[in-house]
């Protein structure tokens, strides 16, 4: 079954509407119930990301200073790796340092800084280094440099965000100056891809201070003012010679959404990251901008605790999934900029992607009969939400009204963000969450499905699941590892009650000057990394 965005467009008096009502200050709210009521469909994603192809399918220009406004800026602003936990952090990393692997379009890895990987049995694994690369200070990479940079995340004194990741390699060392060997608790046929994440970039042996970053990357330090900006100038000495045109990248944060599409269009930036769909028709509209919008980087979850009432009776969970209306949310709720989905947590980019786990059909008449026997109708069923979970009202109000015309009440009950993570998320019976991109299965499948895992939102538990689970993780045979992942989305998506409705798109607005970008599944603003590609046609 092949999902497609919504090939719906606005026309001009739709444009108008929506534009009209922002600009009398209209929450997303009233703009649901205004999309609802008329059938109005927001402009596709798929039709964004292809113009955006298309506009940047051109020669790369070099020079001038790339101008980009992040949707969150913080005084914790790190450029140390073991810090790195916000969308800011991200783009540092990426921005001034190199990893030993990237992430391709499929999450599959490709080589950066390392020349290979290799091993025979997925345990432990040889890496050879890429020679004559240089740090900016003149020091040239070799094997201490990785060794170090990898140790660090395995230090529990150091707290490093991706500490969970970097424990299971229990030996780094240099084998020559070139040649790194790490030995891993278990076998973790992914440990590629693990290394090509954010946190995992490569400084030099012994670096302890961070006021600027000091790395292989493709621009240098200049400016760095945690909290305000981050200016980094071209690095002349970049191993990858056609790569780095802008001669200079500046980062800072405008968090009202608002202010960061004014200074669009005023012309104080070029890129403004993280837009909502509200946003969506004035881009459209200006002959100066354009939208770029990555597809299914992360989801909003519908989770329901079978451990607790009414989540341990199954016709409660039928029911619910057989009245979720995906058609309606992606329409109404996420305005073309989402992507229908099929319960189960892995992403349609994936090379293991299941494209024949079919989510159930939109039927409120079998809902109403599951509800039925399981003694629901007419009972006040509560339904936690919050804007922290992105979206998650909106969704919650869809199934609200869709519950009511069959004898179904939810009562919605709308939690404030601040508190939510801690406090409803994986606590409350029946509630929304949020997951964010995540860049292997394995991971995502060790972190919310495994029977003892701490975010396993439903209380799945399935020894078969956990073993099919290690096989795979273990296993170097491709084809095995997409059977044995494909058998595990069928798993989830029949018998764990968390609902996955769609993905969500990530859009970034931008001049029409900036080249080079294409959308990513790791999401905003080409999964983080833009500084190798980007480029203005000044």
């Amino acid at each position: 079954m092949t999902h497609q965005f919504d090939k719906s467009r606005f026309n001009r008096n739709d444009d108008s509407a929506v534009e009209n009502a922002i600009r009398r200050g209209a929450t997303r709210r009233d703009l649901l119930r205004m999309l609802a009521a008329g059938g109005v469909v927001a402009a596709t994603a798929g039709m964004f990301a292809g113009s955006a192809r298309n506009a940047v399918a051109q020669t790369p220009k070099r020079g001038g200073a790339l101008r980009v406004a992040l949707n969150s800026t913080s005084t914790a602003d790190t450029l140390d790796p073991v810090r790195a936990s916000a969308q800011g952090d991200y783009m540092r990393m990426s921005t001034f340092y190199n990893k030993l692997t990237v992430l391709d379009n499929s999450f599959t890895p490709q080589m950066e800084l390392a020349e290979s990987f290799d091993t025979t049995d997925a345990k432990v694994w040889t890496i050879k280094l890429k020679t004559g690369v240089t740090f900016h200070n003149g020091k040239t990479m070799d094997s201490a440099d990785v060794v170090y940079s990898l140790s660090r995340h395995v230090d529990p004194k150091l707290t490093s965000r991706a500490n969970a990741l970097a424990k299971a390699m229990t030996k780094i060392e240099a084998v020559d100056k070139n040649t790194v060997r790490i030995e891993l608790d278990q076998p973790n046929a992914d440990l590629p891809a693990i290394l090509g994440t954010y946190h995992f970039v490569i400084i030099p042996d012994g670096t302890t201070e961070f006021t600027k970053a000091v790395g292989t990357g493709p621009y240098i330090t200049e400016v760095f003012e945690p909290g305000i900006r981050t200016v980094g100038k071209r690095n002349p000495n970049y191993f990858k010679s056609d790569a780095a045109f802008v001669d200079s990248i500046e980062m800072f944060g405008i968090p009202d959404e608002n202010a960061r599409l004014n200074a669009l269009l005023s012309g104080d930036i070029h890129i403004g990251a993280s837009m909502d769909a509200r946003s969506a028709p004035l881009v459209k509209a200006n002959p100066n901008l354009r939208l770029m919008v990555a597809p299914g980087g992360s989801y909003t979850n519908l989770n329901i605790r079978m451990d607790m009432e009414p989540g341990s009776k199954k016709d409660f969970i039928d029911g619910v999934r057989a009245l979720i209306n995906r058609d309606a949310i992606n329409r109404a709720v996420l305005r073309g900029f989402g992507e229908p989905h099929n319960d189960q947590p892995i992403q349609r980019a994936s090379r293991y992607f299941n494209a024949e786990v079919v989510p159930p059909a939109f039927d409120p008449e079998r809902a109403k009969h599951h509800f039925e026997k399981a003694g629901l109708l007419g009972v006040g069923i509560p339904l936690v939400c919050s804007e922290a979970a992105k979206a998650s009202p909106d969704m919650a109000m869809v199934l609200q009204q869709d519950a009511a015309k069959i004898g179904v009440t939810i009562d919605v009950q709308r939690m404030p963000a601040d508190g939510y993570w801690s406090n409803q998320w994986i606590k409350a019976p029946f509630h929304f969450g949020n997951i964010n991109a995540r860049p292997t299965t394995d991971i995502l499948f060790s972190l919310l499905y495994k029977s003892d895992a701490a975010w396993n939102k439903s209380r799945y538990v399935n020894p078969k699941f956990d073993q099919m689970l290690l096989e795979a993780r273990g296993s170097l045979d491709e084809a095995q590892r997409k059977q044995i992942y494909g058998e595990m989305q069928a798993m989830v998506a029949k018998d764990a009650a968390t609902i996955i409705p769609a993905y969500i798109a990530s859009a970034d607005a931008m001049s029409t000057k900036v080249g080079g970008l294409n959308p990513h599944p790791l999401g905003m603003l080409q999964g983080y990394n833009i500084a190798d590609t980007v480029w203005l046609d000044a």
